[in-house]
């Protein structure tokens, strides 16, 4: 790492005074560091100087000061004869470019800040930093700076489409999977930009994409010596997608079984519940419980002490307690329970109806809210939450906790099937047991999209033509036939270890980008701040 000076460049330039403006900016005086120059044009050294100009260029801040430098370049004459330069002036390219009105470093700041930022925002942060510069400056500098258009395609190269706006208007992105940077981006969404890109960028060896036809049309056409691969995460996408088709026609019977599940869930879950522990106490209970306790012990004492004929105030000695306290035992005929404390609640109107449904068996709080909603309640939810655990009714003196997960849903959609037959979750075996006995078609095709799931993720290419086989003669025939057209890339995302995560990264970042850029950029600047910065 190059070290930083507080001069731009010291072996070019050398201090001769620094003063301070009244307009809090700092003035540094630098004069050339070496006695001669060369001639530009012939290359010879001159020692003999012509005049002197003076430069002004902006520079850095220093600890946010504003800092101008005033250069004194000097003209040189040119002793060779034979050149046809007579006078040339000495070139500091390290410092400043020709005829620029910052120094290099400045400029390559202000560069970075239009690249991550943007104008507006970069033209803040710019002023908050020291450096006054205006966002059409910044941008300005970013197209200056803008990189050569690659004449040659990256050797791997991923495609994917991004949102102008979403399901509207889409463009496309393309990237060099193995420098994980972004190639170009093209305005459209279509095979002929995209087929022209690549003829135009030729040497893609490996294409990733998604299952979009456009893309695989374009590479065939402009690339058809490049292996296509098919991005593993779309092909599980797309099997998800075609196992949801095939429930759709079942619906009627996915509710039936929803039912049946759902009733034998709750027999179950309702003989085991009685084998279950009993539900520990919480520390609040503990706490009343130890207290209760210790209440008890020095009850029977006082009592004992007191059938022994021990006075009053050595009974209080003995057991540490006050004599009132040993008068109210000793006055009890049993052990004084403690009065449970009342506490005064926007409830208290309802709360024979509470009792009512506690009695019936409804211990839900937001059902109970919404029917006190209707009788008049205005409260919060919390309020019948509250009251509800300090008044639990006769459910509590069961004690017992539950550890079964719900029943699957009443209403069991074809998504929400399809789910529960890839992932096999516990809370869903009752109901993926009995669908899959009822429906030798649901069973297969089940069976079929977990084997294509573990083909995929498992890399298992000797496993496709007996699942292709297999799936032709399913509901899952149209997903076959579809993926025969694209054997090619299928086979290829099961051999190669390329695919469009990276690409999806770069589509978020150009994302962020354009929202912060607030739709009033054109697409030219959006180009400029997603492709690496020369």
């Amino acid at each position: 790492m190059r070290q930083r000076t507080l001069l731009p460049d010291g072996s070019e330039v050398v201090a001769d005074q620094l003063k301070a403006c009244s307009g809090e900016r700092l003035i540094v005086v630098l004069r050339p560091a070496r006695q001669e120059s060369r001639c530009p044009l012939c290359h010879s050294v001159s020692l003999r100087i012509h005049s002197w100009y003076s430069r002004r260029l902006s520079d850095l801040p220093w600890e946010g000061i504003p800092v101008r430098i005033e250069l004194r370049v000097r003209r040189f004459f040119c002793d060779n004869d034979a050149c046809s330069q007579r006078i040339f002036t000495e070139q500091l390219p390290q410092t400043a470019p020709r005829y620029a009105r910052r120094t290099g470093r400045l400029g390559i700041t202000m560069k970075q800040l239009a690249w991550a930022l943007g104008g507006a925002a970069g033209s803040r942060l710019a002023q908050q930093l020291g450096i006054l510069v205006s966002g059409w400056t910044l941008l300005r500098q970013l197209r200056a700076a803008a990189r050569a258009d690659c004449a040659r395609a990256p050797r791997v190269l991923g495609i994917d489409d991004w949102a102008w706006r979403k399901g509207r208007r889409y463009g496309t992105i393309l990237c060099d999977l193995e420098k994980g940077e972004v190639a170009d981006l093209l305005p459209d969404r279509s095979a002929e930009s995209t087929e022209q890109w690549l003829r135009a960028h030729p040497g893609a060896e490996i294409i990733s994409r998604d299952r979009a036809s456009l893309y695989a049309e374009a590479a065939t056409k402009a690339a058809p010596r490049a292996m296509q691969v098919a991005d593993r995460w779309h092909l599980l996408h797309n099997m998800s997608d075609a196992l949801i088709e095939a429930l759709a026609p079942h619906h009627s019977l996915l509710m039936e079984v929803a039912r049946a599940a759902a009733e034998k869930s709750k027999s179950v879950r309702e003989a085991e519940a009685e084998l279950l522990p009993a539900k520990p106490l919480s520390r609040y209970r503990r706490f009343i419980e130890q207290n209760r306790e210790r209440r008890m012990e020095h009850y029977q004492t006082v009592a004992a002490l007191f059938k022994r004929g021990v006075s009053q105030r050595e009974i209080a000695r003995q057991c540490g307690l006050n004599r009132t306290t040993v008068r109210r035992f000793i006055r009890a005929q049993e052990f004084p329970e403690r009065k449970s404390r009342y506490y005064a609640s926007t409830l208290d109107p309802f709360r024979d109806y509470l009792e009512m449904r506690q009695q019936q068996g409804c211990h839900n709080c937001a059902q109970l809210w919404r029917e006190l909603c209707s009788l008049g309640f205005e409260g919060r939810p919390t309020t019948v939450r509250d009251w509800i655990s300090r008044h639990p009714g006769p459910r509590a003196s069961r004690n017992v906790q539950l550890h079964l997960a719900p029943s699957p849903p009443l209403r069991a959609s074809p998504r929400h099937v399809a789910w529960l037959l890839l992932k096999q979750p516990d809370h869903g075996r009752f109901y993926v047991d009995e669908l899959v006995q009822r429906s030798s078609q649901i069973a297969q095709c089940a069976s079929l999209s977990r084997e294509f799931f573990r083909m995929v993720r498992e890399r298992d290419l000797a496993a496709w033509p007996a699942w292709q086989t297999a799936a032709c003669a399913s509901p899952l025939a149209n997903f076959a036939k579809h993926l025969q057209r694209d054997e090619g890339a299928l086979l290829a995302a099961l051999q190669q270890h390329w695919s469009n995560g990276p690409v999806e990264g770069q589509v978020h970042r150009l994302k962020l980008i354009k929202r912060s850029m607030y739709g009033r950029a054109r697409f030219d600047l959006l180009r400029l701040r997603v492709l690496p910065i020369a």
